[in-house]
């Protein structure tokens, strides 16, 4: 079963925000949280996870994504992290696996830092937000679709868009995305102090890339690993930024190993 709500959370130091969330299936609960491509990139592995159960999925739409309005005091990362903590917090929810890909995983990192006591565990697919030399997020906002493309996907051809196909209120929703993105992450899609405050991190982390990732490359993912205590760090064959398009049941496999063993692992 499947259903879409829309909440009304009050987040400390930045007021109210709404925020739409649709939830699948029953069972252990996981956060999944949607990259600069918008909510569509994780809606089919939303499935796929509350399929594979007993999985209770809530995927929240970042607000300014999807068309959705956002409060002009919500402007960064951190601020999105702690509306995904208060919207846990209000919706009573315990021993949550959050799970997000791109700038989602950026958003877990930093969940992992505000809401341990909420959290069992925090996995990042491709993730960006962390600074890292000789190893920078590709320029996102001054490539084109079909660059984006090349950059993120091991076989690019089988998932090349075509902007001039698309119907006018797709390409509008597209640019609205792209704007969202550029307020929360900034143009060079990173936060110069996360690498260091990740060292903070208490709770079990699985760090997962894609082997063909050019947006942000396999080095960066081991350095994402690295600074977190603990952290497990494992590449994905055969697949780019976007694993769970391009490779769903790999990242399925990585995902359920890592939840159904994280409360008997402790982070160093």
């Amino acid at each position: 079963m499947t259903s879409t709500t829309t909440h009304s959370v009050t987040v400390p130091g930045i007021g109210r925000a709404e925020v739409t969330v649709t939830e699948r299936g029953e069972g252990r609960p996981f956060l999944l949280l949607h990259g600069g491509g918008g909510p569509q990139t994780v809606s089919g592995f939303a499935d796929l996870l509350a399929e594979a159960g007993p999985a209770r999925v809530i995927t929240p739409i970042h607000p300014g994504f999807g068309g959705t309005p956002r409060p002009d005091a919500l402007d960064t990362v951190r601020g999105l992290a702690a509306l995904y903590v208060a919207l846990l917090d209000q919706l009573g929810l315990a021993r949550v696996t959050v799970a997000g890909n791109s700038i989602g995983g950026w958003i877990a990192a930093e969940m992992a830092l505000l809401g341990a006591e909420r959290i069992s565990s925090a996995i990042i697919v491709d993730g960006v937000g962390i600074d890292v030399p000789g190893h920078p997020v590709a320029d996102f906002f001054n490539l084109t679709l079909d660059q984006v493309s090349q950059l993120s996907y091991h076989d690019p051809v089988l998932f090349r868009i075509d902007p001039a196909a698309m119907p006018a209120a797709q390409r509008e929703a597209m640019a609205g995305n792209r704007a969202a993105l550029a307020v929360y992450s900034g143009t060079s899609m990173t936060d110069r102090t996360l690498r260091d405050r990740l060292r903070a991190v208490s709770v079990p982390v699985l760090v997962l890339w894609g082997d063909s990732d050019q947006i942000a490359d396999a080095d960066y993912g081991r350095a994402y690993a690295d600074a977190i205590p603990g952290a497990v760090f494992r590449l994905l064959a055969g697949t780019g930024h976007l694993p769970q398009i391009e490779t769903p049941q790999q990242l399925l496999g990585a995902i359920s190993a890592f939840a159904g063993s994280d409360a008997g692992r402790v982070a160093r």
